[in-house]
């Protein structure tokens, strides 16, 4: 089965339109598709498919995502915990562009953080980096992230959304299914910290294959649910854009697992 359960929209940091990221996931023939933006549900009815959304949560200070995918009504309290979240993250953009000010670069925010509300889409840094090569204080986007807005860097502001423990519980009352994304960024210690995350992102666009096995072993020895997904943010996403598109291939066992595991 080709699947798509991981991917962006132009409703958080992704180039295109939800519809089109749906009409491109169609024409690709992906059975199993959820729109995944950060924080966000707004563009899951353009899209189509899976209710979903990556959650962006705390633990001790270094971020996690966790992909979260509806079950059922219950899903609702997770999109209204999440616009807390969005406050939060409007907030921070606030507290970069006066750090920026600091250092002689003015950027007035406020119309960024217009701009992404009248689209229904999560405000980051991307935002940001755009308005930093319009102003010419950057000149590319990688430039605005190596020089300022990295992690930790000197503009860059820890996001404090949920915490991971938050996060997983909310998830639990929502009824939601809840995977690790991209799990390579973390230890695997933190599956067995968090035994309501079921699901492991074993399938992932850029993983060669020892990298996919060693995920799925992983699942296996905790009973965990192989998820799959690519991290598509759009066209020109990716070190070989013309290879690079939504969807990858699971195994027609693993497929079965997964759409039980979603309650498909």
């Amino acid at each position: 089965m080709r699947c798509e359960l991981h991917c962006h929209s132009t409703c958080s940091d992704g180039t295109e339109s939800p519809a089109t990221v749906g009409e491109r996931v169609r024409a690709r023939g992906i059975e199993l598709f959820a729109l995944t933006d950060h924080d966000t549900c707004a563009g899951c009815d353009a899209a189509g498919g899976i209710r979903a959304v990556e959650i962006s949560c705390d633990d001790g200070g270094r971020s996690v995502h966790l992909l979260a995918f509806s079950r059922g009504a219950g899903f609702a309290a997770i999109e209204q915990r999440l616009a807390a979240v969005r406050e939060a993250r409007r907030n921070r953009m606030r507290v970069m562009g006066a750090k920026l000010l600091q250092r002689g670069i003015r950027i007035d925010v406020e119309p960024l953080i217009e701009a992404a509300e009248r689209a229904g889409r999560t405000i980051g840094r991307p935002d940001l980096a755009r308005a930093m090569i319009e102003h010419g204080a950057a000149t590319s986007m990688k430039d605005a992230f190596n020089r300022f807005l990295y992690d930790g860097g000197p503009i860059d502001v820890p996001h404090r959304g949920l915490t991971i423990g938050d996060a997983v519980a909310l998830g639990l009352e929502a009824n939601a299914a809840l995977s690790l994304a991209h799990p390579h960024l973390y230890d695997p210690a933190l599956l067995r910290a968090h035994r309501g995350i079921t699901g492991v992102e074993a399938y992932y666009g850029v993983y060669d294959p020892k990298e996919r096995t060693r995920w799925i072993e992983i699942a296996d020895e905790l009973g965990l649910v192989c998820t799959g997904g690519s991290d598509w943010h759009g066209p020109d996403d990716g070190d070989d854009a013309a290879d690079f598109a939504p969807g990858v291939d699971l195994p027609d066992e693993r497929a079965e697992q997964l759409t039980r595991w979603l309650g498909r």
